[in-house]
């Protein structure tokens, strides 16, 4: 029976009030759950205002991003302005190399024959200077550039080339001739989009797009390339293929920063390299100039430390290059530097593996004093080493 029905038959009867004890473990019942499920939904909340916050500053970003696209021709329109814009300045190279065969017999001559290579340039100079590749004209006999609009130019000299960094430049005598600008391989990012451009089994001007997939690869572990511990790279996934080398990887500015000059495996598998901007632009203007390439050199025979000598030889971890053998004479042994040495230090700059000492000791000039940190029987120890001259043969 409801409380009013109550009432109105007994109007003695009143309901029963809560005692104040009862109503405070009431309300405080109440608000311990009331805290527990904060406590549950907190995080929660907690990590969407996150999410809200990082998306927004995302959906900023990408805004201002389509703003500066909408700015800029569509890509594929950049893509075909900058190759209007490098075309003119790319060559092909063919070289001729007269090799002797065997002698047919005591009074028959030995027959002569024509081994034929090509590869790829580019016009840096209206004057005429050309930067290819030095494998390109490497032990060539004749030398053979195709312009752009066709000319075949035979007379072609060559101005000087550097092994060590695979650069050659080459000067030919025609008016008219278009130069490309040199860019900043420095300045590239990864990701960022590129064109190569050659002559790719002989098919000129070949166009191909990709993007920057790396920077500063090293030593990619060419057994016939006396150099390669030398040499550092641009790696891309436009696509490279023999005839290619030597031409230029260009920005979407057109710009070159880059000069094309080898893949992995025969033929093209994603994976392309070419020497920095940087690198090379150094060396042309040095060999246009005139001015001898000298490199510095030690020598020393270095060797990669393994985890399990680094304790051995006094070290915290596996770095530095271990001095295997010292050449007798040499700047090395003028020093005192001895084997079991670990470099750790070139000239105030760290030294983290053996492709880093022969880089930086290649860069030193010939003549240069220079502070050599070494660890000897777990001691660190300076050492004053004038950098000599590198061998043609080391």
């Amino acid at each position: 029976m409801s409380e009013e029905y109550q009432r109105r038959v007994n109007p003695a009867v009143r309901p029963v009030p809560l005692a104040r004890g009862a109503s405070r473990r009431l309300a405080a019942m109440v608000a311990l759950l009331a805290v527990l499920l904060g406590l549950l939904i907190l995080p929660a909340v907690l990590e969407k205002i996150q999410y809200a916050v990082t998306r927004g500053r995302l959906r900023a970003r990408a805004e201002v991003a389509r703003q500066q696209l909408e700015s800029l021709p569509s890509p594929a329109g950049r893509f075909s302005l900058v190759a209007q814009s490098i075309a003119p300045t790319v060559v092909g190279i063919k070289t001729v190399q007269i090799i002797e065969g065997r002698s047919l017999g005591e009074w028959a001559p030995s027959p002569l024959y024509e081994a034929l290579g090509e590869g790829s340039g580019v016009i840096m100079d209206e004057a005429g200077y050309i930067v290819t590749n030095f494998h390109v004209i490497y032990q060539a006999d004749r030398v053979q550039v195709q312009l752009a609009d066709g000319e075949t130019i035979d007379d072609v000299d060559v101005v000087g080339k550097d092994p060590l960094t695979d650069i050659a430049v080459l000067k030919i005598s025609a008016r008219g001739l278009t130069a490309a600008p040199w860019g900043d391989s420095d300045s590239l990012q990864v990701g960022e989009e590129v064109i190569a451009v050659g002559n790719p089994f002989g098919f000129d001007r070949t166009v191909t797009a990709g993007i920057i997939s790396a920077k500063d690869r090293r030593q990619l572990q060419d057994e016939s390339d006396p150099y390669a511990a030398f040499k550092q790279y641009l790696q891309t996934d436009a696509a490279v293929n023999p005839g290619n080398s030597g031409g230029p990887l260009v920005n979407l500015k057109g710009e070159v920063v880059g000069i094309n000059t080898a893949i992995v495996g025969p033929t093209f598998r994603g994976i392309s390299f070419a020497i920095p901007s940087r690198v090379a632009r150094e060396i042309y203007e040095k060999i246009r100039a005139g001015e001898r390439i000298a490199r510095g050199w030690l020598g020393v025979e270095p060797r990669e430390i393994s985890r399990s000598a680094a304790a051995r030889l006094g070290l915290d971890e596996p770095r530095g290059a271990l001095v295997a053998g010292v050449v007798v004479p040499s700047p090395a042994e003028r020093a005192g530097m001895r084997p079991g040495d670990v470099i750790i230090e070139w000239d105030g700059k760290p030294i983290g593996n053996p492709t880093d000492l022969k880089i930086a000791v290649a860069r030193t000039q010939p003549g240069a004093r220079v502070t050599v940190r070494v660890i000897r029987q777990g001691r660190s120890r300076q050492l004053a080493v004038t950098v000599g001259e590198r061998p043609l043969d080391r």
